[in-house]
């Protein structure tokens, strides 16, 4: 067996103070080099600002996350917070920034958005919260401050402009609707004063007037159902235009196929009518009444938890954008489907529950028919109008889905991140040493 080779330690020691004044030499030489580039080296700043994130209820597509991400081609975030941080590494948020920069024109020449968030930004999600932390470097504390501020900035704009898009299409849909609702109604209208002109009309008597109290509660739900039809119709249109606009639109598919959903919405329906019936002999705080919306709330619940299970089921290989709009769009058909199925049923009821109108003159029937249309068709004008003003106010509110909490900070220009002469100093004494040891080690080989 060959002998294993071992270090005389004593030796090794004698040599170094032997030459102590190479070794001493290197240390101090280390060290001062590394204490030089602590003095000369180019200062790094660092700035950083908090957001916090929140979401709104009607927002299309998880927010206008997932629909500015989508429409950024990002779209593999896990939560929404996440997608934002994402998006303010896109080239919509950096780009301008990069092009503002006080650096000389070959530095910024092949800087890329990319490697400037790579180089230049920290953007992280506090874990567990809906904060957001946006670390900026720069060579001055006034330009990191501004890096910070501008990435806020830029991407609050981005936001403001998608989310706007979003609303101002359903605002767009809603319009059209509107447009149409307003002639029928004036129709409507014109149709009844010309029927009371011509028969003299003008009052029912006191049994009529009892039997049209009967029918408000059918009339006035018949109304809300149309609304809701043509509510989720102009949801639905601005969902499929999104999944147009991002080339997703084979991947639709008509939900009410699905037997669970169509289930739910039958209960709905068969609920729908029996609320509707309730409310014709008794008042809202009624416990009966109050049963029954509250299991209709429940079903309805069941219905949009049943949309989304069958969507995510089918949906697995779309980035989260895609499927959120997917959702939406499922949702909408499902609240289309129900409302048209609930207004026919209870149609239906009233139509039965108008049979008792047949003692009444035929003069009077036709009245309250031309009466009936034109306040049923006058409140669906009027609820669409409130409708798109709500959208309109939601546009401005979704605008404002991230805030800031802590304005982007300015950095004391007597401490950098970057140098720390401290810290390098001690770095290269621990260096030289490093190095006299190998070239301790060196001389004693070659003295073996």
């Amino acid at each position: 067996m060959e002998k294993e080779e071992s270090i005389d330690f004593g030796r090794l020691k004698d040599i170094m103070i032997q030459r102590k004044k190479v070794v001493g030499g290197i240390v101090v030489g280390c060290t001062a080099v590394a204490l030089v580039a602590g003095l000369v080296w180019p200062k790094t700043y660092e700035s950083t600002t908090t957001v916090q994130t929140r979401m709104t209820g009607s927002q299309l597509a998880s927010g206008g996350a997932a629909a500015a991400a989508a429409a950024l081609g990002i779209g593999n975030a896990s939560s929404p917070t996440l997608t934002y941080v994402e998006l303010m590494k896109s080239n919509t948020v950096l780009q301008p920034i990069i092009d503002d920069l006080n650096w000389p024109e070959e530095d910024k020449k092949f800087l890329t958005p990319e490697k400037f968030a790579k180089s230049n930004l920290k953007i992280e999600n506090t874990k567990q919260t809906n904060l957001i932390k946006v670390t900026a470097k720069g060579k001055t504390p006034e330009e990191a401050q501004e890096i910070s501020q501008k990435v806020v900035d830029n991407f609050l704009d981005m936001m403001t402009g998608m989310n706007k898009e979003t609303q101002s299409l359903l605002v767009q849909f809603l319009n059209e609707r509107i447009d149409q609702a307003k002639q029928e109604s004036d129709e409507a209208a014109k149709k009844f004063a010309e029927y009371q002109k011509e028969h003299k009309i003008y009052d029912p008597d006191t049994q009529a007037k009892a039997l049209i109290a009967r029918l408000d509660a059918y009339d006035d739900a018949i109304s809300k159902m149309e609304v809701q039809a043509q509510s989720g119709q102009a949801q639905l249109d601005t969902a499929n235009a999104k999944l147009n606009e991002m080339k997703a639109g084979s991947q639709s598919y008509n939900i009410n196929d699905n037997a669970t959903v169509q289930g739910i919405r039958n209960q709905i329906v068969a609920k729908q009518v029996e609320l509707v019936g309730l409310r014709q002999r008794y008042t809202e705080n009624n416990p009966q009444v109050i049963a029954a919306r509250e299991q209709l709330g429940k079903l309805q619940s069941s219905l949009t938890n049943e949309v989304n299970a069958v969507v995510s089921s089918n949906a697995t290989t779309l980035n989260p954008a895609q499927a959120e709009l997917l959702k939406t769009q499922a949702q909408a058909q499902a609240t289309v489907a129900t409302a048209q199925a609930s207004e026919a049923a209870i149609k239906e009821k009233r139509d039965s529950k108008q049979q008792e109108l047949g003692d009444l003159p035929e003069g009077v029937v036709d009245y309250l028919e031309y009466k009936r249309d034109a306040e049923i068709k006058n409140q669906v004008y009027i609820n669409l109008v409130q409708q798109c003003e709500k959208s309109r106010v939601q546009q401005a509110m979704d605008s404002m889905d991230v805030q800031v909490v802590d304005p982007a900070t300015l950095p004391f220009e007597e401490k950098p991140v970057w140098p720390r002469p401290k810290l390098m100093t001690a770095v290269g004494f621990v260096l030289g040493w490093l190095i006299s040891f190998a070239y301790g080690l060196l001389v004693y080989k070659k003295t073996m």
